[in-house]
């Protein structure tokens, strides 16, 4: 018995170490996979399509910014802009439709209903880091709060001055720590540091977005400059993310409004990253008037360049948020042409754009035409089989219900491969047509959207 006892303990030890030893080595090969999946995350951190810098946008008489650290949700990251505008300035603004929309979404669009007086100035505050969405009486609270001390800050009522958030959902705004920096913002404010502005608004974006155009007035240029931020959670109705617009000219706030809500469907309610729509949204455009050009008149030359000229700064940011998109590798033009109605067309392009299917194809740099064709069919839009043409690029894969007799799997592969694509798709039925504008889905994406709130 005890030679069996003693064989039994020198088994154990042996067992004992043995464990220990597999304990070790699953650690390493724990660890060295983590090395395996960071390492090519780290390399592909920043977007493929980010800009080598930050565009060299004009300064606009009137408006001058400041940027801060406030500690919203990270200490020591830049995460609060202010913008402070002139007296006399027009302030128009269009915002997200979602029905669980942040406290300074509803405050900025009951401040903009009402008729706010143009000879007072006006000023932007935007937060990244906490959306100060659905935190019931508490969100409001946080806006009053902020607008308050803005409004006492720079001597402004505080009916003018307008609030964004940006980050998580359903947590409290710690708006004393937005507020404690007021101060240090007014002492910054510069009509330079818009590129620092643009910075403070990022939450996932990998770089800052800006935008511009100059246009020949009535007696001057009229200049116009705008930031954005948005990477995820992007599938707008109405506009995306956050947007600020700012332009010298002079213009009644009446046509400034109208002449911003005419643009928004073909610019950021033409763009989808992930099919979700933020509580957050907002696209606030100020006119502060500086500009020694005429008033902006509709339906004159001027008035019709300066329309065109603000299209295409919107339409520039609204492609770069489809560039950044979270994981994002390819940008994808989609392109619905030969549709009965303009519904029809815009819901056919949103239903490929989003199309996880298709996404992922897209991603792995696969010729799969059939997956349009499943999603031209879910749509729900009226189409049919035989009259559909399916191109990628100019290549025509899919006509009259069959595949083109002289499609070329290789061609279309090697076409894959390019970094922006153009899908297009013909339905043969009329004469509505819609462009959208999105990005492949990457498993980059769910490794942020996994961790987002860590």
């Amino acid at each position: 018995m005890p030679g069996k006892k003693k064989t039994i303990k020198r088994y154990a030890k042996r067992v004992d170490k043995l464990e220990s030893k597999v304990t070790k080595l699953k650690k390493k090969l724990k660890a060295s996979a983590v090395e395996a999946e960071i390492a090519p995350a780290k390399v592909s951190l920043i977007s493929p399509f980010a800009p080598a810098s930050f565009p060299d946008l004009p300064e606009i008489e009137g408006v001058r910014f400041a940027s801060a650290a406030a500690g919203v949700k990270y200490a020591g990251r830049t995460d609060v802009m202010l913008a402070e505008i002139c007296p006399g300035s027009a302030i128009a603004g269009v915002f997200t439709k979602s029905s669980t929309r942040a406290a300074c979404v509803l405050d900025n669009q009951a401040k903009l209903a009402g008729t706010p007086a143009s000879d007072q100035g006006a000023a932007i505050l935007v937060n990244s880091g906490n959306a100060n969405a659905f935190t019931g009486a508490n969100g409001q609270a946080s806006v009053d709060a902020i607008s308050g001390k803005v409004a006492e800050t720079l001597d402004l009522p505080a009916s003018r001055v307008f609030t964004s958030s940006t980050g998580v959902i359903g947590e409290p705004l710690p708006h004393d720590r937005i507020t404690n920096v007021l101060g240090e913002l007014k002492a910054k404010l510069s009509p330079a540091s818009i590129s620092d502005a643009a910075r403070a608004i990022m939450t996932t974006d990998t770089f800052p977005k800006g935008a511009c155009a100059t246009i020949a007035g009535e007696g001057g240029e009229i200049k116009i400059a705008g930031i954005a931020k948005g990477s995820g959670m992007i599938a707008p109705n109405m506009a995306t993310m956050l947007v600020y617009i700012f332009t010298d000219a002079t213009i009644a706030p009446a046509l400034l409004q109208k002449l911003l809500s005419w643009q928004v469907d073909d610019t950021f309610n033409a763009i989808t990253v992930d099919s979700d729509t933020s509580t957050s949204d907002a696209l606030i455009l100020a006119a502060t008037g500086k500009s020694p050009a005429a008033e902006l008149i509709e339906g004159t030359d001027a008035s019709i360049a300066f329309e065109k000229a603000l299209r295409a700064v919107m339409t520039d940011l609204a492609k770069q948020v489809v560039m950044d998109g979270e994981g994002a590798t390819k940008f994808v033009e989609v392109q619905v042409t030969g549709a009965q109605t303009p519904a029809d067309a815009h819901t056919i392009a949103m239903s490929i754009a989003n199309s996880p299917l298709v996404k992922t194809a897209i991603a792995g740099e696969d010729a799969n035409w059939g997956r349009i064709v499943a999603a031209v069919g879910k749509s729900g839009a009226y189409a049919e089989r035989d009259l559909l043409t399916i191109r990628f690029g100019d290549i025509v894969v899919a006509e009259k219900g069959w595949r083109n007799p002289e499609y070329s799997e290789e061609e279309t592969s090697a076409y894959m491969k390019q970094s922006e694509l153009v899908i297009g798709v013909d339905l043969g039925l009329g004469e509505a047509s819609k462009t959208v504008w999105t990005c492949d889905l990457t498993h980059r994406y769910i490794d942020i959207n996994a961790d987002y709130r860590s």
